[in-house]
């Protein structure tokens, strides 16, 4: 707006200007040396006053021309009272200065006029101009604010009716996700319930086919003792029969070998009464074993939960054997497969073991070392992805040292098919959990990465991450990460590592 009334105000300068510079008759006056111009009104459109009249008087070169003297005598009087020629000069001069004064002052007025009543009809004409501009641009930016508020109204109704969408849409989402995940954690719980009954049913019932194995051999073991024992008591009476009939001269040897008969077979007798109470009783022996791989040698050849006391300690241990991978033998360390249990734990809970051997657990940071302490043991890690893809990594030598050392991780000899580099860190690198860092990073990688592992500078691998589902496509860098193989999102679905003697 301020831009367009100055651009008004100079137009309206502008036609002033114009006005008052158009050219107008001009008169030349010349005066001895000195040169008068003027400036002469338009008087063609206007009335002059009663009482201005034009003069030529006004454009005289020289002093009006004496007027003839009729009488001679006359003249010489004239002559003697006639001025000198400077002072007609000056007399003229002064009256044509009183008459260009007169006049100029009469043009002056007539200017005023003219020019005052010009200069109001411009000044009306500009105003009625500038008014009409500025109510017509005033009109016009009135026009464009009520459509520009008009739109954006409409855009603000718009904007606001797809926010409401979006928010019922999201609190929809919300409720429905939190009702899925509910269901899901009931499933969940239902699905380990019964997972942990089916091993607790599965392990009875090894145990008693254990038991009743034992039992039945043992009365396999007597029936084949009584059978032989029948066996030789009939030859014995056969060779008795025969030794009567061909020496029945011999009737008191006869007797003799006859008593003898019965003695034997009362303790024959005795015997097998004596038998079948040992029998009856059943015999029980307490065996230690130290790890999996000696109950395998025992010959028991299923896999599930039995008890090994470790070297040099009266401390017995429950653990779960896997019978069937590679041969069997192996003593779980480790397992994950649904993530029902929280792996993000403190130094204490790594250090003891967490979890149950049927589940997901953890062994235990002591046990480990007590374990692989002993002798020279293999670590076998077993993985499977959510597309079922499985692929493990062996390790032919595998310690741990103790806590004095923080656990430092010795493994040696790699092969396997998890990809064609270990991704296990490297020989001596100390355990960390959230509240014991001991890797070499600034960053912390056990509160970074989550869970309690040989981080190292936070490493290629870490089987104790967050255990996310296999339907999560969300790349998450504290998650379940065997590197060399899947990256660094491996979104596993079952992890294991277990130990054998290395000589097995």
């Amino acid at each position: 707006m301020g831009r367009r009334l100055a651009l008004t105000l100079a137009y309206l300068a502008y036609l002033l200007a114009t006005a008052i510079g158009t050219e107008r008759q001009k008169h030349h006056v010349q005066h001895g040396p000195c040169s008068y111009t003027f400036i002469l009104p338009e008087v063609e459109n206007c009335h002059p006053l009663k009482d201005f009249q034009v003069t030529n008087t006004l454009q005289r070169d020289s002093p009006p021309e004496d007027q003839p003297d009729t009488g001679q005598h006359k003249q010489g009087k004239a002559q003697k009272d006639r001025p000198s020629w400077q002072e007609k000069k000056l007399e003229s001069l002064e009256s044509a200065m009183e008459n260009n004064t007169q006049w100029l002052q009469k043009l002056e007025n007539f200017i005023q006029e003219n020019v005052r009543s010009g200069m109001e009809e411009m000044k009306r004409t500009a105003v009625h101009t500038q008014t009409a501009a500025m109510l017509e641009m005033g009109t016009n930016l009135l026009s464009q604010s009520a459509e520009q508020t008009r739109k954006l109204t409409d855009v603000e109704t718009q904007v606001l009716n797809q926010t409401s969408r979006l928010e019922i849409q999201l609190l929809e989402y919300s409720l429905f996700t939190n009702r899925l995940e509910k269901h899901i954690l009931l499933q969940t719980q239902e699905i380990s319930r019964l997972g942990d009954k089916n091993n607790f049913l599965e392990q009875r019932l090894l145990a008693l086919e254990a038991r009743y194995g034992k039992e039945l051999q043992g009365l396999q073991s007597e029936k084949q003792q009584l059978q032989e024992l029948l066996e030789k008591q009939s030859r014995l009476v056969s060779q008795l029969q025969g030794e009567l009939g061909s020496s029945t001269h011999n009737s008191s040897v006869l007797q003799r070998q006859q008593a003898a008969l019965t003695d034997t077979v009362q303790q024959l007798l005795a015997m097998v009464s004596n038998c079948n109470e040992i029998s009856n009783t059943p015999k029980k022996e307490t065996l230690h074993f130290k790890d999996c791989a000696a109950i395998l040698r025992s010959g028991v050849t299923e896999s599930g939960i039995y008890s090994i006391r470790l070297h040099n300690s009266t401390q017995t241990v429950k653990v779960f054997c896997d019978m069937k991978t590679r041969g069997g033998g192996w003593t779980v360390l480790q397992h994950r497969r649904n993530g029902s249990v929280d792996f993000h734990r403190g130094w204490r809970d790594y250090k003891m073991g967490f979890g149950e051997p049927h589940g997901e657990h953890w062994l235990g940071n002591d046990i480990i070392h007590k374990l692989t302490s002993s002798q020279e043991y293999s670590l076998h890690v077993q993985l499977k992805d959510r597309d079922g893809n499985e692929a493990y990594s062996h390790y032919d030598l595998f310690y741990i040292n103790s806590e004095h050392r923080n656990y430092s991780l010795h493994a040696e000899g790699f092969s396997g098919t998890a990809g064609r580099t270990s991704s296990l860190t490297h020989t001596s690198t100390p355990f960390s959990t959230k509240d014991r860092d001991n890797d070499r990073c600034t960053c912390k990688c056990a509160q970074l990465a989550s869970g309690g592992w040989w981080f190292e500078a936070c490493g290629p691998s870490n089987l104790n991450g967050m255990y996310y589902p296999s339907s999560s496509n969300v790349v998450r860098y504290n998650g379940i990460k065997w590197y060399y193989w899947k990256g660094p999102n491996l979104m596993a679905t079952m992890t294991t590592m277990m130990v054998r003697p290395a000589s097995f």
